[in-house]
C-alpha cells in the first residue's frame, strides 16, 4: 500500500472513531438536552490541551464488532485544567451504552495507573449500562473481563480523584463514584449496582430509577455523592472547582490563589450572627462565609449529616478544610451520618495536605435507639481515631457549646494544634440543664432550679478552660479570621514543604 493510501486509511479510521455512535444517536441526545462525550471533554479541559489515548480501540472479544465499537465506548486521555495536567475518562453512551469490556477496561486502568505514578488527578465521567453482554458471560468472559488488574479498585490517595454520574450510571460508573474523593451527580442520573430492568427481572421487584438510585437517595441517605447539580455544565464546573483546592499529588502542597477583594469585610458583623440566647439556633454557614476568603466556600455533602458542615475554602489565599457544627439542624448534635461525613472529609484533607479549621458549637452526640441502630458508637470511635491520625495543621475555635466526648472529636485538648475560644464558649461533660438535674435533682421549671443551674453553668465558662491552658487563646469574634490565617502560618509544615504523613491514605472511600 502506498504512503498516500496509508494516510487516507488513517484519516478514514480516525474520522470513524471520532464519529462515535453516529450522527443519529448524537442528534437524539442533543434533542434531549444531553451533551456528547466529546462535548464534555471539551468543556472540562483547557482549550486545545486534550491528547487522546486509545482512539482506535474497539471490541477485543468480537473483532467483527469493530465498526460499532468506536473507542470501545470510553474516551480517554490527558489534558489540563487551569494549566495543570489531569488524566480523563469520559464514557460515550452512544457506543454500546458505554458498557464495560476488556478493551475499555484497559483504557481506564491505564489512565488510573498513569495518574497515580506520574502525579496528576484522575477524572472519570460515568454514564453506562454496566458490564457488556454477552462479552462477560461464561467462564471465558469472566476470565477476560474481571480480576486481571488488582490495582483497579485500590486507592491509596496518591492523587485526587473526581467522578461524575450523568444519565444511567450503572456498574463501573457507580464503582468509580464510590472510589473517588469527590463525586458529583446530575439530577437526571441514576447511580446503582444494576438497572431497574435487571432488578425487576431478578427479584420481581418493580422499582423506579429514582427510588433505586436517584439523586435524593445518594445526597440525603447514603451520602455517596458530594454535590448534586441541575445542568451538565455545573457537573464540570464543580469538578474544576474541586480540583482547584487540591494539589496535583500527595507529595506537594495545594496551590495558592489570589485573595478576593472584600475578604474579611464582614468580620465586624460576625458576632451579630450568634443569638444572645444560648439555646437559640443559627446557621453556622453564615459564620463560615464571613471568616473565609470571599466566595470560596465549597460545601461537600450539604444534604447529608446536616448537623455538620464540611467545606473546602481558602483563608488568605490558601486551601483549608472547614469542619463545623451547625445548630440549625439537631441543635448541632452529631449523629452517625454527621460523624461519617466528617471522617470522610478529614481523611481526604489529610491525604492531600489541606489544613483543617474546626468551628465548634455542639451539645454532643445524638443519643437514643435511632442512634444506636445507626451504629453511632462505631462512627464515633472512627471519628476519635481519625482525629488522632491527622498530620496536617489543624486548629479549633470553640464558638459556643462543646460538651462531652464531642469536645474531643471536635478538636478539644491536644486533638488540635491550637485551640481558641470566643468569650461565649461553654465547655462541660454535658448540658448544664441535664447536669443540674443529675447533681441537684431539680429540673427546668422546678423550685431551686435557677440557682442550682447558675452554679453549674458558671463552672462551664471559657475562663476555666483558659486557666488550665486547654484553650491557648480567648479571642474576640471579629479577630477569628486574622487569628486563623496567622496560626495556620505558625503551624505550617515547613520541614516537609507542606506535606503531611498521610496516615489515613488507605481509609475506605465509602463505608
Amino acid at each position: 500500500m502506498s504512503y498516500e493510501a496509508l494516510l487516507e486509511e488513517y484519516e478514514a479510521r480516525r474520522a470513524k472513531a471520532l464519529a462515535g455512535g453516529g450522527e443519529e444517536k448524537y442528534a437524539k441526545r442533543k434533542a434531549s438536552g444531553m451533551w456528547s462525550a466529546r462535548e464534555r471533554v471539551a468543556y472540562l479541559l483547557d482549550e486545545g490541551s486534550f491528547i487522546e489515548s486509545g482512539l482506535f480501540g474497539s471490541s477485543g472479544v468480537y473483532p467483527e464488532q469493530a465498526d460499532e465499537t468506536q473507542t470501545d465506548g470510553k474516551i480517554a486521555g490527558f489534558g489540563r485544567i487551569d494549566g495543570r495536567d489531569v488524566a480523563v475518562v469520559v464514557n460515550d453512551f452512544t457506543v454500546k451504552g458505554a458498557s464495560t469490556s476488556s478493551t475499555n477496561g484497559k483504557k481506564v486502568g491505564h489512565m488510573k495507573r498513569t495518574a497515580t505514578e506520574r502525579g496528576m488527578p484522575l477524572v472519570v465521567v460515568g454514564e453506562s449500562t454496566g458490564a457488556r453482554l454477552p462479552d462477560a458471560m461464561g467462564s471465558r468472559g469472566m476470565g477476560q473481563l474481571l480480576g486481571n488488574d488488582p490495582t483497579q479498585f485500590r486507592r491509596l490517595r496518591e492523587t485526587p480523584m473526581a467522578a461524575a454520574a450523568l444519565g444511567p450510571a450503572f456498574g463501573s460508573s457507580t464503582w468509580l463514584m464510590c472510589l473517588s474523593d469527590f463525586a458529583v451527580m446530575h439530577k437526571a442520573a441514576t447511580m446503582a449496582v444494576s438497572s431497574p430492568r435487571l432488578v425487576s427481572m431478578a427479584l420481581g421487584e418493580k422499582v423506579s430509577a429514582d427510588d433505586l438510585g436517584g439523586w435524593r437517595l445518594h445526597a440525603e441517605i447514603t451520602g455517596l455523592v458530594d454535590q448534586v447539580v441541575d445542568r451538565e455544565e455545573e457537573v464540570f464546573d464543580a469538578i474544576r472547582k474541586y480540583l482547584s483546592y487540591m494539589p496535583g499529588h500527595h507529595r506537594e502542597a495545594p496551590p495558592d490563589a489570589a485573595i478576593p477583594a472584600g475578604s474579611g469585610d464582614d468580620m465586624g458583623k460576625v458576632f451579630d450572627i450568634l443569638p444572645e440566647s444560648r439555646t437559640q439556633v443559627y446557621d453556622m454557614k453564615r459564620v463560615i462565609k464571613c471568616v473565609v476568603d470571599k466566595d470560596t466556600m465549597f460545601e461537600l455533602k450539604p444534604r447529608f449529616g446536616r448537623s455538620a458542615v464540611t467545606a473546602l475554602a481558602r483563608l488568605g489565599g490558601k486551601s483549608v478544610g472547614i469542619i463545623a457544627n451547625n445548630p440549625l439542624h439537631r441543635g448541632g448534635a452529631l449523629d452517625a451520618d454527621a460523624c461519617r461525613k466528617i471522617v470522610d472529609f478529614i481523611v481526604m484533607c489529610d491525604s492531600f495536605n489541606v489544613p483543617l479549621v474546626i468551628l465548634v458549637d455542639t451539645p454532643g452526640f445524638q443519643i437514643g435507639t435511632d442512634a444506636e441502630r445507626a451504629g453511632a458508637p462505631g462512627k464515633i470511635m472512627n471519628f476519635m481515631n481519625a482525629m488522632t491520625l491527622v498530620t496536617v495543621p489543624h486548629l479549633s475555635v470553640i464558638i459556643r457549646k462543646s460538651y462531652g466526648r464531642a469536645y474531643v472529636c471536635m478538636g478539644g485538648g491536644r486533638h488540635s494544634d491550637d485551640v481558641a475560644a470566643w468569650p461565649t464558649a461553654e465547655i462541660s461533660f454535658m448540658s448544664p440543664e441535664f447536669a443540674t438535674k443529675i447533681v441537684h435533682g431539680v429540673g427546668v421549671g422546678e423550685p431551686g432550679f435557677e440557682e442550682a443551674f447558675a452554679g453549674i453553668r458558671q463552672g462551664s465558662d471559657v475562663w476555666g478552660l483558659a486557666a488550665v491552658y486547654a484553650a491557648q487563646e480567648v479571642i474576640r469574634p471579629e479577630q477569628t479570621r486574622d487569628y486563623l490565617i496567622r496560626m495556620l502560618d505558625v503551624y505550617k509544615l515547613r520541614m516537609t514543604k507542606g506535606v503531611g504523613q498521610h496516615l489515613m491514605r488507605s481509609w475506605p472511600t465509602s463505608y
